[in-house]
């Protein structure tokens, strides 16, 4: 018998291991299999299949609305530290981000609100990224 619920265990244990809302985001994403499915062994043989896809679509839909309402600024330093822990460079990690859009998404549609947001956010950060890029580059 479990004392915390699925949701709960992927919250405080799962996701409190990895850095960053995008590096939780990108965490998520790399759980999922094809647009609809999540595959997490340990999830799935302690609180079953269906109990664990909805809780990792909860905690991926949570996630993706805390990046969502997320100022940019905190964003920035966000994305710093998810692609340090990540082992990328922060250009190559919201590049790698924005290939894989469909898959930061829990359920919703390419043409969604949520999904046309996220995609304005990478585009800032990758652009706000190249130009940091750049302006540390010319004062040496």
């Amino acid at each position: 018998m479990t004392l915390k619920s699925a949701l709960q265990d992927i919250r405080e244990t799962t996701l409190a291991a990895v850095s960053g809302l995008l590096g939780k985001l990108a965490y998520l994403a790399s759980l999922r299999r094809g647009q609809t499915a999540y595959q997490h062994w340990g999830m799935a043989s302690v609180y079953g299949p269906e109990s664990s896809e909805r809780a990792l679509k909860a905690a991926h839909a949570e996630v993706l609305t805390g990046v969502l309402r997320a100022p940019l600024a905190s964003l920035v330093e966000d994305l710093q530290e998810s692609s340090q822990n990540s082992g990328f460079a922060a250009q190559s990690y919201v590049e790698e981000m924005r290939g894989q859009l469909d898959d930061l998404l829990p359920g919703e549609r390419k043409d969604s609100p949520a999904a046309s947001h996220l995609n304005s956010v990478l585009v800032a950060l990758s652009s706000l990224e190249k130009n940091r890029g750049r302006a540390t580059r010319s004062t040496s």
